[in-house]
């Protein structure tokens, strides 16, 4: 994990790569439970049976916003800020998803620092774009560039 110490040591990242997150395991379970949650149950990712007989590969896929929904465990687990009192969800210039996920893979987030602004009176908008790779394969799962606004 990669500590800043202010708003100035990440306005002076822009540009770099941050770091690179642990694997973490899409499961049928979490599938699952994202499923239900969203009220997205398609077959394509609840239905093990009807994959194994239809979809390439045998297995069910993760919804594409399931994959994204792992990008602050992903950005937070790469980045430190002291001083923050908050952290609060911007929104996204631009997301792709370019490779399914198959139920049982690994993904992990490739982070960057890719724009940083103050925004008055003690803020600072970060860009990140992140890089959600699958353990094995040659696409990545999804790019996105999030923005996130952090408050000291």
């Amino acid at each position: 994990m990669r500590i800043f110490s202010d708003f100035s040591e990440i306005k002076s990242a822009v540009g770099t790569e941050i770091g690179v997150s642990d694997w973490v395991e899409v499961s049928q379970d979490r599938i699952n439970q994202f499923a239900e949650a969203t009220c997205d149950e398609q077959w394509i990712h609840v239905d093990q049976e009807r994959a194994a007989r239809e979809m390439p590969g045998g297995k069910t896929i993760a919804h594409g916003l399931l994959s994204l929904a792992l990008a602050p465990l992903f950005i937070r687990s790469v980045i430190g800020l002291k001083g923050l009192r908050n952290t609060l969800n911007y929104g996204a210039d631009r997301i792709r998803y370019l490779a399914p996920v198959p139920a049982g893979s690994k993904l992990r987030g490739r982070v960057s620092v890719a724009e940083a602004e103050d925004v008055p009176p003690d803020g600072l908008r970060v860009n990140y774009h992140l890089v959600i790779e699958i353990e094995g394969a040659k696409k990545p799962a999804c790019v996105a560039e999030l923005i996130a606004l952090h408050y000291r």
